[in-house]
C-alpha cells in the first residue's frame, strides 16, 4: 500500500475511493471498505482511502477530542490487510475545515483521485459545516454508494460504542464491534522492574503508545513481539499499592522470565477481562493476587 499526504507526490489515472474518518476500522467500516476492493478489483482500478490524520474536534471543537481507539499507524496497516491500494491521509486544521464540501470533492476526489466511484458510510459528513454529503458527491457527476450502518444484536456499530465499551473494560463486547481484539502497540520501555523484583516480570509500553487503553484493571490476551505470540497477562492502571506511576500498560508472558524486550515493539491484545483495578494494602497482597491473576489468565486463554 502507498501512503501520501502531499497531492504534488500523487499521480493516478482512475480509481475507485472510499472517503471516511475510519477511526476504529470497525466492521461498519469494513463493510464498506470490502465493497470498494471488490468494485476496484472487478474494474481493475487501486482502492484507494481518503481520511484524516486526526479527529475534526482537534480543529472544530478542541474542548471534546475523544481519546482515539487506534492510532494512525495501527489504521495503516489494517488498511493494508484490507486490500487498500493507496492511503490518502490529509492534514485536518483549519484550512481543511474550511473547504466548501464542493471544492473538496473536485479538489481530492476528481483532481487527485479520478474517482471513478466512492463509497461512504451513510452518515458521513465532510466539508465545511460538515455540509458534504452523498448527494453533494452525486451532484459533481460521481458514481456514489452509501453504505447504511451495521448492527449487532440490535446496537449500532460505531466507534462511540467502541470507546464507551473500552472505557469499561469490556474488551469482548468491544471486539464483537471490531471483528478483531483491541490491541495497544508500542516500545517496551525500561520501568523501575518491580515486576521482575516480584518474580513476574513485565513489558511496559511506552506512553507514546498506540491504541486506546482500556478500563484499568487486568486483563488476560496476547503479547506479540518479534514475530512471537505469548499467552499474557496485562495489567493496565496505576501501580499505587508500590508507588504511583502515569497510567499504563503493563504485559507479563506467562511462564516466561527470560525475554529481554527492551527497546522492542510490542504488540498487546486485549482477549478478556480478568477483574478491574483494586489497591492492596501490602506489596504481599499484591503478589498473593497477581499469581492468581495469571492462573486466571491462562485458564481463560487455554
Amino acid at each position: 500500500m502507498q501512503k501520501y499526504s502531499d497531492l504534488s507526490k500523487l499521480a493516478i489515472e482512475q480509481s475507485v475511493v472510499s472517503i471516511g474518518k475510519y477511526d476504529a476500522l470497525h466492521l461498519g467500516h469494513q463493510h464498506i471498505l470490502k465493497k470498494m476492493v471488490d468494485n476496484a478489483k472487478a474494474n481493475s482500478l487501486p482502492a484507494a482511502v481518503v481520511t484524516f490524520d486526526r479527529h475534526p474536534n482537534h480543529v472544530l471543537k478542541p474542548e471534546q477530542i475523544p481519546v482515539p481507539v487506534l492510532g494512525n499507524g495501527q489504521r495503516q496497516d489494517i488498511f493494508e490487510q484490507l486490500g487498500v491500494d493507496l492511503l490518502l491521509e490529509l492534514e485536518f486544521d483549519n484550512k481543511l475545515a474550511a473547504l466548501p464540501a464542493e471544492d473538496f470533492v473536485k479538489k481530492y476526489l476528481i483532481e487527485a483521485l479520478h474517482a471513478q466511484k466512492v463509497f461512504v458510510g451513510e452518515h458521513f459528513r465532510f466539508g465545511q459545516g460538515g455540509r458534504g454529503d452523498s448527494e453533494v458527491i452525486s451532484g459533481q457527476g460521481l458514481d456514489v454508494e452509501s453504505i447504511s450502518h451495521l448492527s449487532i444484536d440490535g446496537e449500532k456499530v460505531s466507534t462511540t460504542n467502541i470507546r464507551m465499551a473500552l472505557e469499561m473494560g469490556e474488551v469482548e463486547s468491544a471486539a464483537k464491534m471490531l471483528g478483531r481484539n483491541h490491541a495497544t502497540k508500542g516500545v517496551v520501555e525500561k520501568g523501575r522492574q518491580l515486576g521482575r523484583t516480584l518474580g513476574f516480570p513485565t513489558a511496559n509500553l511506552a506512553r507514546t503508545s498506540e491504541g486506546m487503553l482500556p478500563a484499568d484493571g487486568v486483563y488476560a490476551g496476547y503479547l506479540y513481539v518479534d514475530g512471537e505470540v505469548y499467552p499474557a497477562a496485562h495489567s493496565v492502571g496505576t501501580n499505587d499499592t508500590v508507588g504511583e506511576i502515569p497510567r499504563l500498560v503493563e504485559s507479563h508472558a506467562i511462564g516466561r522470565d527470560d525475554l529481554e524486550l527492551y527497546g522492542k515493539v510490542a504488540t498487546v491484545e486485549y482477549v478478556y477481562k480478568v477483574r478491574g483495578w483494586k489497591k492492596f494494602d501490602s506489596v504481599d497482597e499484591l503478589v498473593v493476587q497477581v499469581n492468581k491473576d495469571i492462573l486466571k489468565s491462562s485458564s481463560l486463554l487455554s
